[in-house]
């Protein structure tokens, strides 16, 4: 197997399912631009994050996917050899998860401003009181 990212659009919307040991996994299909052509990931997660942000998005939707790959190939319907990739996601990256990290940014920089306006209204810009005499 390789490591690799991918990007591309969901084909299809993903599905979760259980398999003969109980355990739950996510499979999706990604298709890939490459040199003019399309090429399809058939897209496997067992991670719980991976899995979440997986079923949380529709046909069309794009995503960047890390994992470990292995090459295939599969014939269409007029004989013809075509690449495939198989991949065993780690990550999931799409717009959803780049949106909340962005407000969860936003969110922590409005609570560290609001953090030092209560130490500038309450010591008024005067820290002095806080040097401790060791």
């Amino acid at each position: 197997m390789i490591d690799g990212l991918i990007g591309g659009k969901v084909y299809g919307k993903p599905t979760e399912r259980v398999g003969g040991s109980g355990k739950r996994f996510v499979t999706a299909k990604v298709r890939a631009a490459s040199g003019g052509e399309s090429l399809f990931v058939n897209v496997i997660a067992f991670d719980d994050g991976a899995k979440a942000a997986l079923l949380a998005l529709d046909d069309g939707d794009p995503v960047a996917l890390v994992g470990a790959f292995t090459p295939k190939a599969w014939v269409d319907k007029n004989g013809d050899a075509k690449p495939a990739l198989d991949m065993v996601a780690h990550g999931v990256l799409s717009a959803y998860q780049v949106k909340h990290k962005r407000q969860a940014a936003q969110l922590t920089e409005q609570g560290e401003a609001a953090m030092s306006g209560a130490r500038q209204a309450k010591y008024g810009g005067d820290y002095s009181e806080m040097n401790d005499q060791l």
